[in-house]
């Protein structure tokens, strides 16, 4: 899988990847230096209110141990009525702007394609975020290879990346349910909440905000755990500290793009 990954980007000639820190775009990444050469990739992350802090520090140490060169451009989706509105094609406009600004950044550098960490088991969600790609000319070359998670995760491990286990991330937005405006205050109470989670060790997790009810995901291994009285607690306080009323534990555990659960099964799955 690797070799075909290899051979999907070498046509590409020189490439800039959209790079949020995460497995698949760091697979992107490190296999477009082998396949085109230091010079001739440029791993691009968007900075804005929506990533968690967190993930831009483990961006930069990732870029640095690969030695790729590695530019932050300044996204202002919020900015965008569309996008904080929160309807279910919100990502369409976040990716179009980010899409955007790294065009012209790889133009200025000379740079002919644009590239993202999409898999194939994203293209059977619902991801408007994906059509915003396309409509770009971005190239997905995991997808196009058929690479899944799992697959990703095996091809990380032979890259030798040090982050092949890092469990998935998303943008903040994912956290709220549609139709609740995101706003900058909610966004970094979120962000709050699961930073206190983590550091009780129980990744993978998502914090979905209903406004002022946290429903609170974890692995299926982690839900007694986290109900007994000694964790239970602390969460409790913690969470109403942030300004929750209502904390809840969904006994259906942590799942990717559980926000779309609501959705119809004809909305558009790009």
């Amino acid at each position: 899988m690797l070799e075909r990954l290899l051979a999907s980007i070498r046509p590409l000639g020189s490439v800039a990847v959209a790079f949020s820190g995460g497995v698949d775009s760091s697979v992107v990444v490190a296999a477009s230096l082998l396949a085109l050469g230091q010079e001739n990739v440029l791993a691009v992350t968007a900075r804005s209110e929506t990533l968690p802090a967190q993930e831009l520090v483990d961006a930069l140490q990732i870029t640095g141990n690969l030695g790729v060169s590695h530019s932050i451009v300044d996204t202002r989706e919020m900015d965008c009525e569309n996008f904080a509105a929160n309807t279910p094609d919100r990502c369409f406009y976040c990716k179009r702007e980010l899409w955007q600004k790294v065009r012209q950044l790889a133009d200025h550098e000379g740079i002919k394609h644009m590239a993202d960490g999409v898999n194939a088991d994203d293209l059977g969600d619902h991801r408007p975020g994906i059509r915003a790609s396309d409509d770009a000319g971005v190239v997905h070359p995991l997808a196009q290879i058929g690479a899944g998670k799992e697959d990703v995760r095996e091809l990380a491990r032979e890259l030798g990346l040090a982050n092949w286990e890092k469990p998935a991330q998303a943008c903040l937005s994912s956290r709220f349910a549609y139709g609740q405006r995101i706003t900058s205050e909610g966004l970094r109470r979120v962000e709050q909440a699961e930073e206190f989670l983590r550091g009780l060790n129980l990744e993978p997790l998502r914090v979905r905000d209903h406004g002022n009810m946290a429903r609170i995901e974890v692995s299926l291994e982690s839900l007694e755990r986290l109900a007994s009285p000694d964790l239970r607690e602390g969460i409790l306080a913690r969470f109403k500290e942030l300004g929750y009323v209502y904390i809840t534990l969904d006994l259906e555990g942590f799942r990717t793009g559980s926000m779309n659960e609501v959705l119809s099964p004809r909305a558009d799955r790009d």
